[in-house]
């Protein structure tokens, strides 16, 4: 798939993959556009909660590829999403325990890309992103995912903390990452589990938290207060591997 194609512009285009199913990550609006066919494709995104953003003219010039964008930008996602249910049965196909990342809004498109690679080369079985507030698969992710995409199943769902309660009823197990709690070597983090990971300024949301069952911090000796969200999302997932390998 060329990376490209997934910048749709101009107002008919951009329609027509609304109509045809295709999921639209994000919207980029002129800012003050207010004709028929505009507010049309407004309608169409909220229907499908698609993050809408307005911008000035010459942000939607930098977007566009063709500049025939009409005051319109549509970024579609790079890869077909999964459902969740399609990740549990990968590792029931496998004969393990089910390894899942849940990101809590990672907003960067390199740091999802980061972790859906790290993700893939841990074992894990699938990534879960929510719809809002976070970024989608876009073609940022798909080229640092280096290839990670096509194998690493990632489910969109609208509450990341509804979907940790349905997965504990099957026997799952969560951990988050959190500055504040348990050195990461003295939790169990072995059997059926849950990776949350928080966003990259605030963390892990608190009512999320508080369906977790384990909160795991990651032992620092520098001089700077955090690690990088995907780089945090490796360390664990590593000690959750070598707990897996025991």
């Amino acid at each position: 798939m060329r990376y490209e194609e997934l910048t749709i512009e101009g107002r008919n285009a951009v329609m027509e993959a609304f109509r045809s199913g295709k999921t639209i990550d994000r919207l980029f609006i002129l800012d003050g556009c207010k004709d028929g066919p505009v507010q049309s494709i407004v309608r169409e995104a909220k229907k499908r909660d698609t993050i809408i953003q307005f911008v000035g003219k010459e942000r939607l010039d930098q977007l566009s590829g063709t500049g025939h964008h009409q005051g319109v930008v549509a970024y579609a996602a790079a890869y077909e999403y999964a459902e969740v249910e399609d990740i549990l049965n990968a590792a029931r196909e496998k004969g393990e325990p089910p390894f899942v990342f849940l990101l809590d809004g990672i907003e960067d498109p390199h740091n999802l890309g980061a972790i859906i690679r790290t993700a893939n080369l841990a074992g894990a079985h699938g990534v879960i992103i929510p719809k809002r507030r976070a970024v989608g698969l876009t073609a940022t992710v798909a080229k640092t995912s280096a290839g990670a995409l096509n194998y690493t199943p990632v489910a969109k769902v609208t509450n990341i903390g509804t979907t940790i309660e349905e997965l504990k009823k099957q026997g799952m197990w969560f951990v988050c990452a959190d500055m504040g709690g348990e050195l990461m070597y003295r939790l169990d983090l072995k059997g059926p589990i849950g990776l949350v990971i928080g966003n990259e300024g605030d963390g892990v949301s608190r009512l999320v938290k508080e369906k977790c069952d384990m909160v795991a911090s990651i032992p620092m000796k520098g001089d700077i207060d955090s690690l990088n969200a995907s780089v945090a999302a490796g360390v664990l997932a590593y000690e959750i591997v070598r707990q897996r390998l025991q």
